[in-house]
């Protein structure tokens, strides 16, 4: 494996490498901290080694020992998004080998140590902010360098390791991580409390370390699978995601076993800053799929999906992030392929395409973040995330495919790819070589490739894929409908027109419409009107619609797309829906007052951006 340098850690991961973790906590919601103790196995990778660097974001650290005898620490100064080094010299010294025998020595290094209440990885809710409203709940999103903020670790996807984990919870409440359910057991030093056991046997990055302790319950959807929420939700949920051990089944049958054991997910809390989280045994949904036809339940296609290309095998850093995102998004479709139709398939790469002209629109088309693997060196990761890795990294996929022989042969590539880098981790360079190796026979094709574009050229993916229209033409269609339309042809639209659109097409059409220039008045006040628009549930239709209102400057829908705004917190329909009303000039001061009285409830990451979005300082 080639020394990779990780931009965005500071540890030390060519002196040596954490093999397992071992975590103890103490949930304390008074203080809204985690008290804790973890020992890092170490394996030692030099001679001589006698000090190494951990990363820490934010933490109090009160006494540091290797193999139980003390060692002297130092935490360095805090950099603005990577947080800071936390210097550990070990009170001996170790060598790479011992006893000529080829074995690595290992050291295990035990930090104690408080969370801050301000730890970027975790959200701490009040009662009022739960769907019950009478227990607080806490979560945690490491992804893609928060974990720093709640364990002092190799916080690099470069390491991977098991971990093993005990959490002292108040008794009313549960908790999950993103690991084996290993039993609980009442808490010795209070009666009050319960402590839950946890094992991960897969080595894993520290990235998808995950916890929740709330008020939750679970009801069983499949032979491997549980789903939780808070009870409010459960019964509407174990319906939305009943199609999981299909999923499942399709992604094996493409991909290779499933190595994980349970696949559980977990519905989380409005404020949840992404549509899912692929966190191992156990994906984070936001609420905001649960649009009561199932109609939203690809974004599990998509977490599933990870459990291979993500999960099994990693991108060495975030610079090579799309080789998570984009294999994610191509299996994701190919499940869809199977279960539904190629013709589908093909229609999300038409929304697919369109989701990355937004990005590159957002970030401009010179900016480098546009490029499929981006320079990351002083760029905070949060800053940089896009659809750029998923969406170019899929018309790259997509692009190979057509060139190779068709989604079979290149799924035959995918597959060989996983099963080569299973359990390790990898970055373009390796991709790429393994590409050449396994299409041997058609190197000449692969020459062709303007791999510089693709990979390190800003703006929109060289080649723009030929998807078949079959599906999206009635959306086309009907959006030129509106956009044509004068006055005298209103008259002409009825509810008919979007009865026949299925779910994603209806979405299709909406996304369309962002893309022309806006509507006038006169046209969204009779698409209401004749499509009842309001009263859709589906999510990514109404925050879609929500946003064609506001940019027709319909004042009756400024007080909904805030309401939306301020009642989830998925970034992917809250950052858009703020920007949208504070660019309706009439109402660029509610947009600030509505956001600077509801921060205090969005994710830290999420208001952060919207506060840029906004150009808060501060």
């Amino acid at each position: 494996m080639t020394p990779v340098s990780d931009p965005s850690s500071f540890s030390t991961v060519s002196k040596c490498a954490t093999k397992h973790l071992n975590l103890i906590y103490h949930v304390d919601f008074d203080k809204r901290v985690l008290k804790g103790k973890v020992a890092l196995t170490l394996e030692v990778l030099e001679d001589k080694f006698s000090s190494l660097t951990l990363d820490s974001k934010d933490l109090k650290i009160f006494k540091v020992s290797a193999n139980g005898q003390a060692a002297q620490f130092e935490v360095g100064t805090k950099h603005k998004s990577k947080g800071s080094p936390l210097e550990i010299t070990l009170p001996f010294e170790l060598s790479r080998y011992c006893h000529k025998l080829v074995l690595g020595q290992h050291v295990i290094v035990e930090i104690e140590y408080e969370t801050s209440p301000s730890a970027t990885a975790l959200q701490w809710l009040t009662p009022t902010q739960t769907v019950g409203k009478k227990h607080p709940y806490l979560f945690s999103q490491c992804q893609a360098t928060h974990c720093r903020s709640m364990i002092p670790c190799q916080d690099s996807p470069s390491v991977k390791h098991t971990y093993y984990a005990q959490v002292s919870v108040p008794k009313e409440l549960v908790a999950l991580m993103s690991a084996l359910h290993d039993g609980q057991v009442p808490d010795p030093s209070d009666s009050s409390r319960v402590i839950y056991r946890f094992r991960q046997p897969v080595p894993m990055p520290s990235y998808l370390i995950a916890i929740v302790v709330g008020a939750v319950e679970s009801r069983e959807i499949g032979p491997r699978s549980r789903v939780w929420s808070e009870k409010e939700n459960v019964d509407e949920a174990a319906f939305e995601f009943s199609e999981t051990e299909t999923m499942l089944k399709t992604a094996e049958s493409l991909a290779g076993p499933y190595v994980w054991g349970q696949y559980d997910l977990l519905v989380m809390p409005p404020s949840f800053p992404y549509g899912g989280m692929e966190n191992p045994c156990l994906t984070f949904v936001t609420p905001t799929v649960l649009a009561g036809d199932k109609s939203l339940a690809g974004v599990i296609a998509h977490e599933i999906s990870h459990s291979w290309t993500g999960n099994l095998v990693t991108n060495r850093n975030w610079e090579h992030f799309w080789l998570n995102e984009g294999h994610t998004v191509y299996i994701e479709r190919m499940i869809a392929r199977c279960m539904e139709s190629e013709h589908l398939r093909q229609f999300k790469g038409i929304g697919g395409w369109k989701e990355l002209q937004e990005s590159v629109n957002q970030f401009g088309a010179n900016n480098v973040l546009t490029n499929l693997v981006p320079n990351l060196h002083e760029v905070d990761t949060d800053e940089a995330f896009s659809s750029v890795p998923y969406e170019k990294g899929f018309a790259l996929l997509y692009h190979l495919e057509e060139l190779l022989g068709g989604p079979e042969v290149f799924m035959g590539f995918v597959k060989s790819y996983i099963q080569l880098f299973a359990y390790g981790t990898v970055t373009t360079e390796e991709w790429k070589n393994y590409l050449f190796t396994y299409f041997k026979d058609k190197v000449d094709i692969l020459n062709k490739v303007d791999w510089n574009a693709w990979m390190h050229t800003p703006g929109m993916a060289p080649v723009k894929p030929k998807y078949d229209t079959t599906m999206a033409d009635a959306c086309t269609a009907l959006c030129q409908r509106w956009v044509k339309a004068k006055e005298e042809d209103l008259a002409s639209f009825t509810e008919e027109d979007v009865k026949k659109l299925k779910s994603p097409q209806l979405i299709e059409f909406m996304a369309l419409l962002l893309q022309e220039e806006p509507l006038p008045l006169s046209h969204v006040k009779k698409m209401q009107e004749v499509y009842q628009l309001n009263s859709v549930k589906n999510a990514e239709v109404r925050f879609r619609w929500l946003r064609i209102c506001v940019r027709a400057h319909w004042e009756e829908a400024v007080p909904l797309a805030l309401k939306m705004a301020t009642e989830q917190g998925r970034m992917k329909f809250t950052r858009p829906l703020f920007k949208e009303v504070y660019n309706f000039s009439k109402y660029s001061d509610k947009a600030l007052n509505t956001f600077k009285e509801n921060r205090g409830a969005l994710h830290p990451v999420t208001a952060m951006l919207v506060a840029k979005d906004l150009k808060i300082n501060g």
